[in-house]
C-alpha cells in the first residue's frame, strides 16, 4: 500500500464557495478506481506550519497509482484545483512495500507525468510555495 499525502493552504482571494468546488474535485479524485481509501479535510496539524486541509489516499501498488495519476477525474480535477492553492506539501508519503527503490519509482513516475502532460507541469508551477518531503 502506498498512502499519498498532501497538505495545502488556499490562497487569499479563494472564496468559500470556490474552496468548497476545490475540495469536492479532490473527493471525486480520491474515490477513483484506483483508490482503495481517501479523506480530504481540515488539516489537524501545527496552525503555525501554514496548512488549513488535507488530502489522503491509499493507493494498492505501483500499477495502481499509475492508473490513479492519469485517471481521467485526476487530470480534469487539477485545472480547478491548482489555481486556488498557495501552499502545498507534498508527503512525505508512506508505505508498507519495502522496496529500497520505491520512493526512486514513484518520482521516475510524476516526471513521466511532467513530460507527458506540459500543460499540467506549467500549472502545478503557478503555485507560489510547493514543498516536496
Amino acid at each position: 500500500m502506498i498512502v499519498h499525502l498532501l497538505r495545502f493552504a488556499f490562497r487569499d482571494e479563494t472564496s468559500e464557495e470556490q474552496k468548497a468546488e476545490v475540495l469536492a474535485a479532490m473527493r471525486r479524485t480520491a474515490a477513483v478506481e484506483s483508490v482503495s481509501f481517501g479523506a480530504v479535510g481540515q488539516h489537524l496539524g501545527d496552525p503555525a506550519a501554514g496548512y488549513t486541509h488535507g488530502y489522503c489516499v491509499g493507493i494498492a501498488d505501483l500499477a495502481a497509482l499509475e492508473r490513479y495519476m492519469h485517471d481521467p477525474v485526476h487530470l480534469a480535477g487539477d485545472p480547478g484545483i491548482i489555481p486556488h492553492l498557495a501552499k502545498l506539501a507534498i508527503g512525505p508519503d508512506v508505505s508498507d512495500d519495502m522496496d529500497p527503490e520505491l520512493g526512486a519509482k514513484i518520482m521516475a513516475m510524476h516526471e513521466r507525468k511532467l513530460e507527458m502532460y506540459p500543460d499540467w507541469a506549467r500549472l502545478m508551477e503557478t503555485i507560489p510555495e510547493v514543498r516536496v518531503a
